[in-house]
C-alpha cells in the first residue's frame, strides 16, 4: 500500500516538516557525492556495537550519540529516501500541526532515538555481533513515530492509497486500517526476520515498532493531557 494523500488540511505551514525533508534530501545529495552512498554510509551511519561492543574487525563507528543522529538523516537509495519523505510529507503535517512547531521537531528527533534504542536492543541481545556492525540508517523510525501519533489522533482521516494486489487499486481508506495494516505487517516481517534473518531484507522492522509505539504513548498522553476527545482533531 502507498498513502497519495490524505482528506485533513493543515491548519498552520508545516514548516519543520517541509525543512527536515529538506534536510533529508540535502544529505542524501551529499551522500551520493564522492566517495559515494555506501562509503558515507559506513562512515557515518549509526552501528549497535558503539553502545555495547565489540564490533567487527574493520568497524570503527562514530560515538553512539553522534551516530544516532547522523544515521537518522541518510538513505541507502532513491527508493528508500522517496517512500519515507511520501509518508512523512503525508502524515507529519498534521503531527505538528497538534503538537507545534517547536515541540514536533524536539519530538520527532525523539522519536528516532526511540526507534533505535529498540532496533539495537533487539540486534544486541538476539542477532549477535555481525548484525551489529552494521550501519542503521534512515528517516523510517522517527516517521513511525509520526505514524503512531497520527493513528491515535486521527484514525478517522481518510487516506487515499495505491494497493498493489495482484491488481493496482486506488481507494480511500480510514487511516485507522491502513496504519494497523502497515504496524501489523512490520510486526510480522520483524518476527519472522529473527527467525530468519534474510526475510528482512536489511530493513530494521524493529526501528519501526519502537517508533510507532513511542508515537502511539505520545500521542495518547497529549489526548489525556488536552482532554478532549480525538475527533476533534478532525477539524
Amino acid at each position: 500500500m502507498l498513502p497519495l494523500r490524505d482528506s485533513v488540511p493543515t491548519r498552520t505551514m508545516p514548516f519543520v516538516t517541509v525543512g527536515l525533508i529538506v534536510a533529508n534530501f540535502l544529505v542524501w545529495f551529499w551522500e551520493l557525492s564522492r566517495p559515494g552512498v555506501n562509503v558515507h554510509v559506513f562512515r557515518d551511519g549509526f552501528y549497535p556495537c558503539a553502545l555495547h561492543g565489540p564490533c567487527s574487525a574493520g568497524v570503527h563507528p562514530l560515538p553512539w550519540w553522534e551516530g544516532v543522529f547522523t544515521g537518522m538523516f541518510m538513505h541507502a537509495s532513491w527508493e528508500h529516501i522517496l517512500g519515507n519523505m511520501l509518508f512523512f510529507w503525508i502524515f507529519g503535517n498534521n503531527v505538528e500541526d497538534a503538537l507545534g512547531h517547536v515541540r514536533f521537531l524536539i519530538w520527532y528527533l525523539a522519536a528516532g532515538v526511540a526507534a533505535m534504542a529498540v532496533q539495537s536492543f533487539v540486534t544486541l541481545e538476539f542477532a549477535g555481533v555481525r548484525s551489529a556492525s552494521i550501519p542503521n540508517i534512515g528517516a523510517s523510525g522517527a516517521i513511525a513515530g509520526v505514524l503512531g501519533t497520527y493513528f491515535v489522533l486521527l484514525p478517522r482521516a481518510r487516506v487515499l492509497t495505491l494497493i498493489f494486489f495482484g491488481i493496482i487499486l486506488i481507494r480511500e481508506i480510514p487511516a485507522f486500517w491502513f496504519l494497523g495494516i502497515w504496524i501489523a505487517l512490520q510486526a510480522w516481517t520483524g518476527g519472522l526476520s529473527l527467525v530468519h534473518p534474510e526475510a528482512g531484507g536489511g530493513v530494521a522492522f524493529f526501528a519501526h515498532i519502537g517508533g510507532f509505539a513511542f508515537g502511539l504513548a505520545t500521542g495518547l498522553a497529549l489526548v489525556l493531557a488536552r482532554g478532549r476527545p480525538r475527533a476533534q482533531y478532525l477539524r
